[in-house]
Order: C-alpha cells, then structure tokens, then sequence
C-alpha cells in the first residue's frame, strides 16, 4: 500500500504542477470550486477595509495583471527558476499575495497621510512591471500583428454597442483571450490546455472559441446585471464579480499574447 507521504506527494504533483500532471475535468472542477470561494472571502474582506469594486481599483490592478501574465510567460521561456511557484494555480496565489500586501500598505498610507490608496497601489505595480519585461526574450511583431488585426474590430464595434463601459471593458478583455488564442493555434503552431475550451476547439476549429466566448460572456454580464438589486451593496457586488470575471480574461489574454509576441 502506498504510504501517506506517497498519497501526499502525488496529489501535490497533480494540483500543483499542471505542467507534470496535465489538466482534466476533476483538476478544473477543484480549481474552479476553490476559486468561487476565494473571490467570496476576498470580497468580504475588501468590504471589511471599506474598498468598493470600482475604476479605481480596476485600474489599480491593471498592472499586476500584466505582471502576473509576465511572470507566467517567463517560466514557460525557462527564463525563471523552475517551480511551481510560476505555473497555474500557484502563479495566481503569488501575485495576489503581491497585490493584497501592497493595497494593504496603500490603505495605511490613505489613512495616515490622506493618500488615495489606488494611486500608490497602481504606482508600485507599475514600478515593478520593468523587471519582468526586461527578461522577455526578443520580441516577435511578426506572430502578434494577425492578432491585433483580428482583435481591432471588436474594440471598434463595440463603440456603436449601447451597453455599459464596464461591461464593455469585461467583454473585450474576453475577445483578446479568444481571439490570441485562435490566432496562436490556427497560424503559429500553439495548443491549448484546458479542458472546456479543447473540447471546443477540437471539434469545431481554433475560431469557433471565438465565438463560443463572446456568447457566454456577454449572456454572463447581462444575467448579472438582470438579476442584480437596486440597493449599493447588490450593485457593487456586481460590479466586483465583473472585474473578477475582467480580470481572469485580461490575465489569459495578456499572457498568451505576450507569449505569442516573445515567440515562446
């Protein structure tokens, strides 16, 4: 009988290193369930410290988005040490760690000295984004260009879309995901790894995600927004369910487009 250290030692491998074990159905169902709980316990302690889900701190995060993405793309181009510290989920669990201790520190600075708390929380992630970037091996325009292109009709469009600007910002952080994706699959040779989204693209073609995206998400945000209360803190919980949702989109398409533009 394997012992209790052997059944710890392969669980850990298949929880915590994806890039070993692969994902499945069971993985992403755990996944998904601990990350349901985790954005209810973040949004009761962001009430606690009176943070509203709002632009400020949408754009206060934007960078660490964008450092995480970062940070992500390096591990695959071997340019970070190797651990499961870089790879997904731990990669998530690292740079809200990061976020969270310096919005902490950013709401002590506001009470303190009367200073905004997104204005140093946005300035430090921006601070830090340099040290990422600069490792990212040289740039491929070249593979990124089709993915601008194919992504710049959806940000036109959705100029003539009477909907509200979040949940226009929510949707195209969605379609780059997407549309990186189908670019990178049908042209250069990328592979996804997901289990819903495989599935998909297995039996319909890189760009049916595409589309299978923009249904689900824009039926998500208008479910949300049909059965949100009238009261405030019905509607900024809303709110902070769609930058969840925004987040998680800018986070996949920021890393497979830096991805595609590094050439890894």
């Amino acid at each position: 009988m394997a012992s209790l250290q052997d059944i710890a030692d392969k669980l850990a491998e298949y929880f915590l290193q994806p890039k070993a074990s692969g994902y499945d159905v069971p993985k992403t169902l755990t996944f998904a369930l601990v990350l349901v709980a985790a954005v209810y316990g973040l949004y009761r302690m962001l009430r606690r410290l009176g943070v509203k889900a709002d632009v400020r701190l949408a754009v206060a995060v934007a960078p660490y988005v964008v450092l995480g993405a970062t940070v992500r793309v390096l591990e695959d181009a071997h340019a970070l040490p190797d651990s499961f510290l870089f790879v997904t989920p731990m990669i998530y669990i690292l740079i809200f760690s990061v976020t969270f201790a310096v919005l902490l520190a950013s709401l002590l600075a506001q009470r303190r000295f009367g200073l905004a708390y997104h204005k140093p929380l946005f300035l430090a992630g921006v601070l830090m984004l340099p040290f990422a970037l600069a490792r990212l091996p040289a740039g491929n325009l070249q593979a990124a260009l089709p993915a601008l292109v194919l992504f710049a009709p959806w940000v036109f469009g959705s100029r003539f879309v009477k909907w509200s600007k979040e949940n226009k910002l929510v949707t195209l952080t969605h379609m780059l995901d997407s549309t990186v994706t189908a670019v990178s699959m049908q042209f250069f040779g990328y592979s996804e790894q997901h289990v819903l989204p495989t599935a998909i693209i297995g039996v319909f073609g890189p760009f049916s995600f595409v589309a299978v995206k923009i249904v689900a998400v824009v039926a998500i945000l208008a479910a949300i927004d049909r059965f949100t209360g009238k009261d405030e803190r019905s509607r900024d919980f809303a709110n902070y369910v769609k930058l969840v949702i925004g987040i998680l989109g800018a986070a996949t398409g920021t890393r497979d487009f830096i991805t595609l533009l590094a050439g890894v």
